[in-house]
């Protein structure tokens, strides 16, 4: 089913039967992605007594399952300035609009003292004077490992401070990116790239202009196919009053 959608005196048509999922499930076994030193999730049924949540254990009429799980650390989520502020915000309360123009780039990070860096001058190079309200960063090489990744311990790439200013900058409200996070696994708690991207220059009283309505998603998967382009983003979550939501971002091709 085609359709179109206006954004800043553009038209763009796309296909809402030919969407693209960019997001990683939660599932309970080996295979589920994993970061910040975390073990797998647990999805398993209720036991009360003589009653087993599981149609297949022959005590129940219904599958009746409780999950376990951290959406920073096992799978995509999306999380709102709030993960980083000691006021609560909630990503259920800040993220109210879910359809937007984004912009698929694909970088490969460079060494930069033995880190892997995604900078500024790659982002800017790769956009090329667009400015999309979303910001989709594939990360190369674009391995399909990234979808069982046990990241914990192994120092991912991330974004500069630089980069996640000129994001900014630049009028981008939603970052998405295949990595656990956009800051170094460990740099003393400073997230750098997070209050540059929010614009937070003070955790225990958020500064009235910081960017509350703006979102990062992180632990994205964008199999080789997907070209780099122009997209509309359909971002979805679940209804968490928390700081982060795990997620579900789709992507439609621009026709």
């Amino acid at each position: 089913m085609k359709t179109t959608i206006q954004h800043n005196n553009k038209t763009y048509a796309i296909d809402l039967s030919q969407p693209i999922d960019i997001s990683l499930p939660i599932q309970n076994n080996e295979q589920n992605p994993i970061a910040w030193y975390l073990d797998q999730p647990e999805i398993n049924p209720v036991v009360m007594g003589d009653f087993v949540g599981s149609v297949a254990s022959g005590k129940s009429s219904t599958n009746f399952n409780n999950i376990l799980f951290n959406p920073h650390g096992h799978g995509t989520h999306t999380e709102c300035l709030g993960h980083i502020t000691k006021d609560f915000y909630s990503i259920n309360q800040t993220l109210k609009t879910f359809f937007f123009t984004a912009e698929l780039i694909s970088i490969e990070p460079e060494l930069i003292d033995d880190d892997l860096v995604i900078t500024k001058n790659q982002i800017e190079n790769a956009l090329q004077n667009e400015s999309p309200e979303a910001l989709i960063i594939r990360t190369l090489p674009n391995s399909i490992d990234k979808k069982h990744k046990k990241y914990s311990n192994t120092n991912p790439a991330y974004l500069s401070e630089e980069a996640a200013v000129f994001i900014r900058e630049m009028g981008i409200e939603h970052l998405l990116i295949d990595l656990p996070s956009v800051d170094k696994e460990v740099d003393e708690g400073k997230l750098v790239a997070h209050k540059a991207f929010w614009n937070v220059t003070n955790i225990h009283q958020v500064n009235a202009d910081a960017r509350f309505h703006c979102t990062i998603t992180e632990l994205v998967f964008i199999e080789n196919e997907i070209e780099d382009g122009t997209y509309i983003l359909n971002l979805q979550i679940a209804s968490f009053e928390n700081d982060a939501s795990p997620s579900k971002p789709v992507v439609f091709k621009v026709l």
